[in-house]
């Protein structure tokens, strides 16, 4: 029923609480690695093929959680689904009982912000022009009426943080991998 109740009742029943994600080593697959680890929790990761198979699968009972974006919206408000918490910053406005994990004491914020890539040696005045444009276009109303249909807020970063989060995502990510016994050898 709550967040409280997941963490108990893992830890009572290790290995045996199942949940759910959008494929193996994709974020929400990760991010709940990484609480686990955090809490001590030992779960079975089931891996979907996308969000569609996810749903199905959560709804039909065939898995315990999942660990997904905000596509879920329509069947908590149905009723069908409960949201234990949220893995960004703040709150989402939509679910605003539903606490991050900041708040319950987890060193974590998950964000998943998209960016925009160009060629290796694309010159810096170039680079500059499309930062521009593509930050501006998020100041657009029309850009965050988008976003908030999919319970989704805005996130810039500049050139040079975005790269920093790239790396540093990277350099965590392939470290918990590695840890996980997921990393492929070369």
């Amino acid at each position: 029923k709550t967040w409280t109740h997941f963490v108990a009742w893992a830890k009572a029943n290790p290995g045996k609480l199942s949940y759910g994600s959008t494929g193996t080593m994709t974020s929400p697959h990760l991010t709940m690695e990484l609480i686990a680890q955090q809490l001590g929790l030992e779960l079975l990761h089931v891996p979907y093929k996308g969000s569609a198979d996810l749903m199905q699968s959560i709804l039909g009972g065939q898995i315990m959680a999942a660990a997904d974006s905000t596509g879920f919206a329509p069947q908590v408000e149905a009723g069908k689904l409960r949201v234990l918490n949220t893995w960004g910053a703040e709150r989402l406005a939509k679910f605003p009982d539903a606490p991050t994990l900041k708040e319950l004491g987890l060193n974590l914020v998950q964000n998943s912000p998209f960016g925009i890539g160009a060629p290796k040696g694309t010159p810096d005045a170039v680079v500059k022009r499309l930062h521009d444009a593509f930050k501006q276009a998020m100041e657009q109303e029309s850009y965050k009426t988008a976003l908030a249909r999919y319970d989704m807020v805005p996130m810039y970063m500049s050139t040079s943080a975005y790269k920093k989060f790239a790396q540093d995502t990277f350099t965590r990510e392939k470290a918990l991998v590695e840890k996980l016994g997921l990393a492929k050898p070369s």
